[in-house]
């Protein structure tokens, strides 16, 4: 179908610009007179919208903005009619023939798979944001996980499950060698594997001592190194903001 005036498709509903339609159907009434007389009964926002159009406002090149206004087809086949002239007749007939196209199956199904696309498109942009998002509130998450755990001192076999939770592969034994590696516990002696004194002072650890009774009916005092809540946190964000073990978790 050869284009008599040009039809915008971008929108769901096919729309014209009123002052094509103004002038190809020869109207000699200045444009605002004659849209504000044929807009009446119309409503602004479902049978029409405001628009602008950008013309050359003067000899110098400036460019300036005119009102205009985005009709539906329906409307448009209304100023047509009301137009009493073969103009308008053939304005008409042209929408009727364009309708009848937009509403093909063909037409319908294409309509359906753009809006799929834009729907699918506007998915991935949303989890892609999702997706940055999750990542963004990870070390929050983290934090808040170790601090749910932090109101008790735990053993060290504990916090190394505890890291394993937030998201970095560790054991029991490894953490132990990774602490004497790193100062946090003796590494030899009768004291090994107790915390560096700074480190209780620090409040990361404490010694829990407990009396045990020998088959002799002795007594013997063993000494335990705990994790405290504070020591829990510590470690699990050196952890997490390392890169000394292998994440995964």
């Amino acid at each position: 179908m050869n284009e008599l005036i040009k039809v915008n498709f971008d929108k769901e509903q096919p729309t014209v610009s009123a002052r094509d339609l103004h002038e190809q159907l020869n109207i000699g009434k200045r444009f605002s007179a004659w849209f504000e007389t044929n807009s009446k009964g119309f409503v602004e926002g479902e049978d029409f919208e405001g628009a602008y159009l950008k013309v050359q406002g003067n000899q110098y090149g400036g460019e300036q903005e005119i009102q205009d206004y985005n009709l539906s087809i329906d409307m448009a086949k209304h100023i047509c009619l009301m137009s009493r002239t073969e103009k308008g007749r053939e304005c008409r007939q042209y929408f009727i023939d364009l309708e009848k196209a937009w509403n093909t199956p063909e037409q319908i199904m294409a309509r359906a798979l753009k809006m799929a696309d834009k729907t699918i498109e506007q998915l991935k942009t949303d989890n892609k944001a999702l997706e940055q998002k999750i990542e963004q509130d990870k070390p929050k998450t983290i934090f808040a996980d170790a601090v749910s755990t932090s109101h008790t001192s735990i053993l060290i076999g504990d916090l190394a499950k505890l890291i394993c939770q937030n998201g970095v592969q560790i054991g029991q034994k490894r953490l132990f060698e990774w602490m004497r590696q790193n100062n946090f516990l003796i590494k030899s002696g009768s004291s090994r594997n107790m915390p560096m004194q700074r480190y209780v002072e620090q409040g990361l650890f404490e010694i829990k001592e407990s009396n045990v009774q020998n088959p002799d009916g002795s007594v013997r005092i063993t000494k335990t190194t705990k994790v405290t809540g504070k020591g829990q946190i510590y470690f699990v964000n050196q952890f997490l903001k390392g890169n000394t073990l292998e994440k995964r978790c």
